[in-house]
């Protein structure tokens, strides 16, 4: 609301001067990075039925439009191969507003809760691994990185602007960026060798629910809605306030995809998850009116309590990527130091980052030559005693040959032991045996809110947790 105020007021001392100077909301402005090769969105305020020039440096061409009779403009821009060129753009209605040191390249949205969230600097008693060097050598990716992050910012309605502009790589800024965006956007300029520009859009601590339209949450029994209009208890568990007041105000402005790290705040919804979140990247696909890569994050290991409400709400994301089209999953399974038991932050963001850039390289730019997935259970023999199984995603074998750890096997009874675990070399499978079980019926790998596996495939990356029942 007092975004909106402010913005009328600005209009409005515009109308009454005769002359106006175009009001742009933050998310566009200085240092910004645009979308390469892409019909990109402008928008703001001017003069109420006033024409709107644009101008760009990297060639000859004008675009224009006119204001509508409140002031509102949008226009589409035409976008050039990416570079490490600043150019420049004025937009003008009689009087000219320019922005300057823009970059053209790739643009991605992080959103999620404190895991996506957690600053390089990290949080307290929660640090980032190698923060502190990330933090000192930014200043190197000046030229090629650049962030907006929308701070915490609540609504009861959907809002059309938010704050959040445009910064560049350097050590007083960056101890703020997300470490889990600078990772990724790190290896994606690395390959691609164009600037990337991260939106990071998080609230520590969200539900889904929160950054979904009160139209959807007024189908779901479970969600009071009243919850939202009321501040009380902790601010991050009502729902909608953050698609409105964060999410919402960017849909004009144009990405490449969306990354999402989410859930520890949903473990005990893991019934209801996989439809929830395909709900969600459906409508935020409609809001940009593109149909953009989501890829998501698993939750971590940590010790949430005795009931496996984290190893079914893994499992309820994990089937999401094949009800979601244009979708993927990575793991974190074994990203996570023993001791960090207890800590829903653990400090390997690097590798979550990485993860998530070898998924976008692969499956959203097309390069192939590595690996985007780690091995996904896909079938289970059983010979005697014993249990084999067959994994998609590991075609070349397995990253290590002795002392695998994860595996437990179950007979009738459905009492789980620790299972002893040998690679079948040739065949590319693992046999699953223990002598506690003669009649094998059921196996499950690392299904447990917290236990840490330590085998992957020929490139490292982690089979994803997994169980052969439904019990």
């Amino acid at each position: 609301m007092k975004i909106k105020i402010l913005n009328f007021i600005l209009v409005m001392l515009c109308a009454s001067s005769g002359t106006a100077k175009v009001v742009l909301p933050d998310i566009i402005s200085n240092n910004m990075v645009l979308q390469q090769d892409a019909q990109v969105r402008l928008w703001g305020k001017a003069l109420p039925n006033g024409q709107i020039v644009v101008t760009v440096s990297w060639n000859s061409q004008k675009f224009t439009t006119l204001s509508d009779k409140e002031g509102n403009w949008e226009i589409g821009i035409t976008t050039p191969r990416g570079s490490y060129i600043p150019q420049n753009i004025e937009i003008s209605d009689g009087e000219s507003v320019t922005l300057t040191n823009i970059l053209i390249g790739e643009v991605w949205l992080c959103s999620g809760q404190s895991n996506m969230e957690m600053p390089l600097r990290g949080f307290q008693n929660c640090p980032v691994a190698g923060g502190n060097e990330t933090i000192a050598t930014s200043g190197r990716w000046r030229k090629q990185i650049r962030f907006a992050t929308v701070p915490w910012t609540e609504a009861l309605s959907p809002q059309e602007s938010c704050r959040g502009n445009w910064k560049i790589s350097s050590p007083e800024n960056a101890q703020w960026f997300s470490a889990v965006g600078f990772h990724f956007a790190m290896m994606l300029n690395e390959v691609l060798d164009v600037p990337v520009g991260i939106i990071s859009c998080c609230w520590g601590g969200s539900t889904l629910e929160g950054w979904l339209p009160e139209k959807v949450l007024r189908n779901y029994a479970d969600i009071d809605l009243d919850k939202a209009k009321k501040r009380q208890g902790m601010q991050c568990l009502r729902p909608m306030i953050m698609y409105n007041g964060m999410l919402y105000p960017l849909r004009k402005y144009t990405i490449k995809g969306f990354l999402w790290y989410q859930g520890e705040s949903n473990v005990d919804k893991f019934d209801v998850y996989t439809e929830r979140l395909t709900t969600l990247v459906r409508l935020w696909r409609e809001e940009w009116n593109s149909d953009l890569p989501f890829y998501f994050a698993e939750i971590a290991p940590y010790q949430y309590g005795e009931k496996l409400d984290a190893a079914r709400f893994r499992e309820a994301q994990y089937k999401a990527q094949f009800v979601i089209p244009n979708c993927g999953m990575i793991s974190t399974n074994d990203l996570v130091e023993p001791y960090e038991r207890t800590n829903i932050h653990p400090k390997n963001k690097k590798e979550v980052g990485k993860r998530f850039a070898y998924m976008a390289l692969r499956e959203t730019y097309g390069l192939r030559g590595f690996y985007s997935r780690g091995p996904e259970y896909k079938s289970m023999s059983i010979e005697g005693e014993r249990v084999v199984l067959s994994f998609d995603h590991a075609e070349e074998g397995f990253s290590r040959l002795e002392e695998i750890r994860g595996f437990e096997i179950a007979g009738k009874d459905s009492v789980f032991y620790p299972a002893h675990v040998k690679v079948l070399y040739n065949e590319r499978k693992l046999q699953i045996s223990t002598d506690k079980v003669s009649e094998p019926v059921a196996v499950r790998y690392c299904f447990h809110n917290f236990m840490l596996g330590n085998t992957g495939n020929q490139m490292e990356l982690p089979i994803v947790p997994f169980r052969t029942d439904s019990w």
